[in-house]
């Protein structure tokens, strides 16, 4: 769907470059993870594939066509939710929206869509009176108003309860199965986890890592597996490696004899990858 080739950008106010000459695909029908710590360059390339900046150096392909030969037909095909909503505040969230629709060739049931994110009782609502959730939730129906091929999503589920960050990532997971491809940055590993095909990792406006959640979990996780079992009111932890491990008489007597609590291998998460990487956490940013 995408293809990225030598990417550079400079601000024109900057000394020197803020993304330097990076590569990456996304494929038809993926959900691709761009992470990185803030100034890392997530915002300024993902403007740069919806044409918001313009005067980059490298090549930009979409659908097998140079981005700079597109024109306004470059929107009917893309769906964008900024991580904040820009809404006309003074207008209800009905008014919003059939707004937005009048700019596109092709109209998806909006009736529908706002059911689904729990919004269409409040559609004469003015959104100056939504929450920042509500909002959000509003974002999202925007992003996919014009049946887009492809959606651009920026934190799409932070400040959204449990149930409806569940509903919102159900829908971007239908988006997929439908054959759409989606372009996520998010701050929330476990969504990350839960939804992307492949992650990269960016980092001074470098691609440092690349690969499907799975894989980079391998790569920097530690080949273990850890028991706990009870023994005398007490909780009693214990490690092995995980070569051989059907082979490992303690482990197999441990299992036979013990009251096992928990036992689990030594996988790391996309936050721990993240920190590696990036060499930020996330709560520093």
């Amino acid at each position: 769907m995408f293809k990225v080739e030598g990417l550079k950008f400079k601000y024109p106010k900057n000394e020197s470059d803020v993304i330097n000459g990076i590569d990456f695909e996304i494929n038809k029908g993926e959900i691709f993870g761009f992470l990185g710590p803030s100034g890392a360059g997530k915002s300024t390339t993902q403007k740069i594939m919806i044409k918001i900046l313009e005067d980059f150096r490298g090549k930009i392909s979409y659908n097998g066509k140079d981005i700079t030969e597109y024109k306004d037909d470059f929107y009917e095909s893309i769906g964008v939710s900024f991580e904040m909503p820009i809404h006309f505040s003074k207008m209800t969230a009905l008014e919003n929206i059939e707004f937005f629709l009048k700019l596109y060739k092709k109209n998806a049931d909006i009736e529908t869509l706002m059911k689904r994110v729990g919004l269409w009782e409040d559609k004469d609502k003015m959104v100056g009176e939504f929450s920042k959730g509500m909002k959000i939730r509003l974002n999202i129906v925007r992003a996919l108003l014009n049946e887009p091929e492809m959606l651009f999503l920026d934190e799409p589920t932070n400040g959204l309860d449990p149930k409806n960050a569940m509903i919102l990532k159900d829908m971007i997971r239908e988006f997929r199965a439908d054959g759409g491809t989606v372009f996520i940055t998010s701050h929330i590993m476990s969504d990350i986890d839960q939804l992307c095909d492949r992650v990269a990792f960016i980092v001074d406006g470098e691609i440092k890592e690349m690969d499907s959640p799975r894989n980079l979990k391998i790569k920097y996780g530690k080949r273990s597996m850890n028991v706990e079992y009870k023994e005398n009111n007490e909780t009693i932890k214990v490690e092995f490696p995980m070569d051989n491990i059907g082979k490992n008489s303690e482990f197999i007597n441990l299992l036979q004899t013990k009251d096992i609590e928990t036992i689990h291998s030594g996988e790391t998460t996309l936050e721990d990858i993240f920190i590696k990487v990036t060499g930020v956490g996330l709560k520093d940013e």
